[in-house]
């Protein structure tokens, strides 16, 4: 399902800024950092996955279901482009495999006896640790 993901440039909006923290003359002057947004509700996405995403807890996930990504690890933007692209694609792909359904176990007799034996040999040492009476 991960290879029929398809996300138009059209979109996605991306917005250069200037990156924070270090970096001398080139943080200063050039705007390297990206700043994307993808609006959940207006893509062509399917709908499960829309939903899906919408019910991430994901903080870059605002309340009107816009994912807004902020990318400045690279030099140059189109590293910082590349770099909110995948990350993007990354949270798609996260909520488009669907997670293997638990199938309920039993635990096995000897599991059950070990665990019993340890408890009341955890109770006997605790036991022994008590006061001692004349």
């Amino acid at each position: 399902m991960n290879s029929e993901i398809i996300i138009p440039d059209s979109e996605v909006r991306m917005t250069a800024i200037r990156a924070q923290g270090p970096g001398g003359q080139n943080v200063n002057k050039v705007a390297t950092a990206i700043h994307l947004r993808f609006d959940i509700a207006a893509s062509s996405l399917p709908d499960e996955i829309k939903e899906r995403l919408l019910r991430l807890r994901d903080q870059r996930i605002t309340r009107d279901g816009v994912i807004v990504i902020k990318a400045q690890e690279g030099r140059s933007q189109e590293k910082s482009r590349e770099e909110a692209m995948l990350r993007l694609r990354a949270m798609i792909e996260s909520v488009a495999r669907l997670p293997t359904p638990r199938r309920p176990t039993r635990p096995t007799r000897s599991s059950q006896r070990k665990r019993l034996d340890s408890k009341s040999t955890h109770g006997k040492v605790k036991a022994l640790r008590g006061k001692i009476i004349d």
